[in-house]
């Protein structure tokens, strides 16, 4: 007769309640990582290798903090460019899963969008970034041009101003002149898909 099959005990993680094998793809990887370490080093020898060579760097700062050197000079001079690689690795921001978040480039692009044949509405992105609030700056090219502008969420999440009409080469112009932060080298139309300099 057949053995009767015994029911598999999954490692569930306190911190972000999955099983301990989808931790890394869980919103909280980082702070599940000592956990991890601990009660499944198994699952994640990269992090056990990880965590023995952060223990060895700050045992070797600490030495070094304290006057002893593990060896020469050379060892010494050695150790200060990591340390200002860990620094940078810290600035880098990290979403879910480990994928690095990019920051994004300081520009503005204009883009002409043609809508039942001849009406044309010009997007302006990335403002904000030059830290303009939007609501007041579709307010004033409003008045400006004499349309109807206002602020809404274009496809990637991320804040536009829509303004009626085809105002894309006066818009340039109006940028630079009413909000100085904004460089003229920053503009950029995206004329056939392609992104050209306002410059």
């Amino acid at each position: 007769m057949a053995e009767k099959p015994q029911p598999v005990k999954v490692l569930y993680c306190p911190i972000c309640s999955l099983p301990a094998e989808y931790c890394e793809f869980g919103p909280e990887f980082e702070k599940c990582k000592p956990w991890l370490i601990k009660n499944a080093p198994e699952l994640y020898p990269l992090l056990l290798k990880e965590a023995n060579e952060k223990e060895a760097e700050k045992a070797s700062e600490q030495l070094q903090s304290a006057g002893i050197s593990s060896s020469s000079d050379g060892a010494a001079s050695s150790a200060q460019p990591g340390n200002a690689l860990s620094s940078k690795q810290e600035e880098v921001k990290r979403l879910p899963g480990g994928k690095v978040k990019k920051k994004e480039k300081q520009e503005v692009v204009i883009e002409k969008v043609v809508r039942n044949r001849r009406k044309c509405i010009t997007i302006v992105k990335g403002l904000d970034l030059f830290g303009i609030k939007l609501s007041d700056a579709s307010k004033k090219l409003g008045k400006k041009f004499a349309t109807g502008a206002s602020v809404v969420k274009g496809p990637t999440e991320k804040e536009q101003i829509d303004v009626q009409g085809d105002i894309s080469y006066d818009i340039v112009e109006y940028i630079t002149e009413t909000w100085p932060a904004v460089p003229e080298t920053a503009i950029f139309f995206i004329e056939d898909g392609k992104k050209v300099s306002a410059a």
